[in-house]
């Protein structure tokens, strides 16, 4: 519990006059846009998530990273780039996520980025398979001022975890975890606050309450068990979990699958929220994740104004006739986060 409240005095802290009258201005304007059933776009985005590398340690059999299967280009984020987005939109932003595809600890300026970050006043959160959290990277962390990481843990035994993390080592992400606590306490920081992530799948489902004792055991802040986004659903997977609880999907009378989620008219994402890969393509959501749906280039255009382009407008538009329609909508499921 005091770790909950020092993760949301933290966030307060963060809170700017600027950054208010923004997320009134998203506010209003999404609400406008969803009685009116017309885009209307104030103000800029609340949350930013960029994409620090699409490189990845491991193969997990559901992501375009661990597969391999991206056709847009692979590298690492740029320090210098980044800095001149962050420049450009940290008045007004309240996250930034250093997250979309890949590993973020690959990319060797990672760290040095989030240091940026911070000095800009900005709520800073990553999420990580852990296999990179060694002495030294889990000090810098700790004295980079990152407000949040998500540690990816997917059992708690090494033959159901490399079920789903492939080329994984549940040992070296176990001991990654406890020098980040070691260091936390060593520096007296209330800083980042660490959270298991489990991926409920088939494989895994029987070690819930393990992975539960594992949390206790290394002291992180907080345990969440997240249902699985799967492509191929509609004759049933393997990973869809039998407890119905953490799967997304449901079985139909005809022996079919499809989502629990029934799509609505409208996204809250689209107002609120925007992803930037890591050689500047903007995107709508972390759902589009080969973008597909490039927007614009901050490589040769300012954000404010791909944010309010008529590809944007276009977009958005297209979700009030009916998001069955985008192919990165009918997988989606907001809320998909099962809380422990």
């Amino acid at each position: 519990m005091k770790a909950k409240l020092n993760d949301t005095w933290n966030f307060i802290t963060k809170i700017r006059s600027r950054r208010i009258w923004n997320a009134v201005l998203v506010l209003g304007s999404y609400y406008i846009s969803r009685f009116s059933g017309r885009p209307v776009q104030w103000g800029q985005p609340i949350t930013l998530s960029i994409e620090p590398t699409t490189a990845c340690n491991l193969r997990c059999p559901e992501c375009p990273s661990g597969l391999r299967a991206f056709t847009r280009p692979t590298g690492n984020l740029k320090a210098d780039f980044f800095r001149s987005v962050i420049d450009e939109m940290y008045q007004r932003l309240q996250y930034l996520i250093f997250y979309f595809q890949g590993e973020p600890y690959i990319n060797p300026a990672f760290l040095d980025m989030v240091s940026y970050a911070v000095q800009k006043g900005l709520y800073t959160i990553t999420s990580t398979n852990g296999h990179f959290l060694d002495d030294d990277n889990a000090r810098r962390t700790v004295a980079s001022g990152l407000d949040r990481i998500i540690i990816s843990i997917d059992g708690a035994t090494q033959d159901v975890y490399e079920q789903y993390r492939i080329g994984g080592n549940l040992k070296k992400v176990l001991e990654g975890a406890r020098t980040l606590v070691k260091w936390k306490k060593q520096m007296n920081s209330t800083t980042p606050y660490v959270i298991f992530q489990m991926l409920v799948v088939r494989p895994n489902e029987h070690e819930l309450e393990a992975v539960r004792q594992l949390a206790a055991d290394i002291g992180v802040d907080e345990l969440k068990f997240k249902t699985a986004q799967v492509y191929d659903y509609a004759q049933g997977n393997p990973l869809i979990p039998t407890l119905s609880r953490y799967a997304r999907y449901r079985q139909n009378k005809d022996g079919s699958w499809s989502p629990k989620h029934v799509l609505s008219r409208h996204c809250w994402k689209l107002w609120h929220a925007a992803v930037i890969t890591w050689d500047g393509q903007v995107v709508p959501c972390c759902f589009d994740k080969d973008a597909r749906h490039n927007m614009g280039n901050l490589q040769n255009e300012r954000f404010a104004t791909i944010w309010k382009s008529p590809a944007y407008r276009d977009f958005r538009m297209q979700l009030f006739k009916g998001r069955h329609n985008i192919d990165i909508c009918t997988n989606c499921s907001e809320g998909c986060t099962v809380w422990s």
